[in-house]
């Protein structure tokens, strides 16, 4: 597995070049891709700079960081202006190994280092996970059952894995197309009656070139058009918070009712970062049907083939959406067991299964 994920890697998400410099973030549990990837760039004349942390490096941080938790250091931030592109491997060997730490420093930490964000984001970059029995135990699977899990999600599994990430491509461009003059969105299901404007708005055919494994087509809502409410039924591990159960009611594109049945502290210390978290910032509409069930993991649970998913917080400029916040917190709705998605009165998909395309 290890080396057609370095390949895919290198040559579908980062396309590496010869004088490139890649700098990849990982921790440690990821080195048997690491040990592939390495010789992978190389032997395509890119430079690999590697920073790994050890498991338990995030939590030491936050418990003692000082000034750092709201100052870049100069190192890192001449790492991420030197670097051509990027690659950051989701790779905890505890998932929750954040549980504890006071929401407000994580909050705090990320609004500070936010600018680390925006250099990656203007270069090319790429976001994966290596299965660990971490997120497996997190998943409810065994450590080899999430391991084939993570091979079928990434397509890794096909004869030609980039032939299928094309072919999927092709099907989101159709897909796309339908949507590209629709005015208004509607998402209904248990709980959940919520409408969203996005006419005139770009949506992005996500094909697993930035994130992989991908599959969904997103776009950027007009910033005050949410209204109504939406019930979340996938539950998610964000920053070591165990989130489940979020409900958000909005008026005018803003968030005026928040709840979760668990991690409800956490999601009202996102909501106050700062004034643009209470708006959303994506519609996304997952396509990936080799995900076939959540695991607790937003990477993957986003992509699912018949589910849908908001973000609070900052937009993507490329699909005209202009919100701005340092949150960008992706919750996930599975229309699968009953709901639909309509556009402009008609619907486009129905019990996660999409109609018409």
């Amino acid at each position: 597995m290890e080396i057609t994920f370095a390949e895919l890697l290198s040559d579908y998400c980062l396309e590496a070049r010869p004088s490139q410099t890649v700098l990849i973030e990982a921790q440690t549990p990821a080195l048997p891709l690491i040990e592939a990837l390495v010789p992978a760039l190389l032997e395509r004349g890119a430079y690999p700079l590697v920073l790994l942390e050890y498991p338990e490096q995030g939590r030491h941080f936050y418990e003692k960081a000082g000034a750092w938790l709201e100052q870049v250091p100069p190192i890192r931030r001449q790492m991420a202006e030197a670097a051509n592109a990027s690659l950051r491997v989701y790779s905890e060997e505890n998932p929750l190994s954040l549980s504890g730490i006071d929401p407000a420093r994580i909050a705090k930490h990320r609004k500070a280092w936010r600018e680390l964000s925006e250099i990656r984001l203007g270069k090319r970059w790429a976001l994966t996970l290596y299965p660990t029995p971490g997120y497996a135990q997190q998943a409810g699977m065994a450590t080899g059952d999430f391991r084939a899990f993570v091979q079928r999600a990434l397509f890794l599994d096909k004869p030609d894995p980039v032939a299928a990430w094309r072919e999927l491509a092709a099907f989101q461009a159709a897909l796309i197309e339908r949507l590209r003059k629709v005015r208004e969105i509607r998402l209904e299901a248990k709980g959940t009656d919520l409408r969203l404007n996005v006419e005139g708005r770009t949506w992005v055919n996500s094909d697993g070139k930035r994130n992989m494994p991908s599959g969904e087509v997103f776009t950027g809502p007009w910033e005050t058009s949410a209204g109504g409410e939406v019930t979340f039924n996938l539950p998610a591990v964000v920053a070591g918070q165990r989130v489940e159960g979020v409900y958000l009611r909005f008026q005018q594109g803003q968030v005026v009712e928040a709840r979760a049945e668990r991690g409800e502290e956490y999601l009202h210390s996102m909501l106050e970062s700062d004034p643009g978290a209470k708006f959303l910032g994506e519609l996304g509409i997952g396509t990936n049907f080799g995900i076939d069930r959540p695991t607790g993991i937003v990477l993957f649970d986003e992509k699912i083939g018949g589910s849908v998913h908001l973000a609070l917080g900052n937009s993507y400029p490329e699909t005209g959406g202009t919100n701005n916040s340092a949150v960008h917190w992706d919750l996930v709705l599975d229309l699968r067991a009953g709901g639909r998605i309509w556009a402009d009165g008609e619907v486009l998909q129905e019990n996660g299964q999409f109609v018409g395309i």
